[in-house]
């Protein structure tokens, strides 16, 4: 088997690029859907405590090797622009 080149690891990593972009806007969209419903029953936007899980629950499932913290800052960020999202998108409110 030929040795993968720097090409090569740059393709790859691309093509998961990719995969992970169509995954983040099928993730938004459920967001989107799941705020119409949380505002419709009158729900917070926020919700600490379903905010600890999701972490926990990622943590405990991580195999490496990004460290615990890691994926901790990486959810944060895709929990941030959900969050933006359903202010924008659901709740119509602007952007400071």
């Amino acid at each position: 088997m030929a040795k993968k080149d720097l090409k090569d690891f740059r393709e790859e990593i691309n093509s998961i690029d990719i995969e992970l972009l169509f995954l983040f806007n099928r993730r938004a969209n459920l967001v989107i859907d799941l705020a119409l419903i949380k505002k419709s029953q009158g729900k917070k936007l926020f919700d600490p405590e379903r905010e600890r899980d999701i972490f926990v629950s990622l943590t405990e499932k991580n195999p490496g090797p990004l460290t615990p913290d890691a994926v901790v800052r990486l959810f944060e960020r895709i929990i941030d622009e959900s969050r933006r999202l359903e202010r924008t998108q659901v709740y119509n409110k602007k952007e400071k």
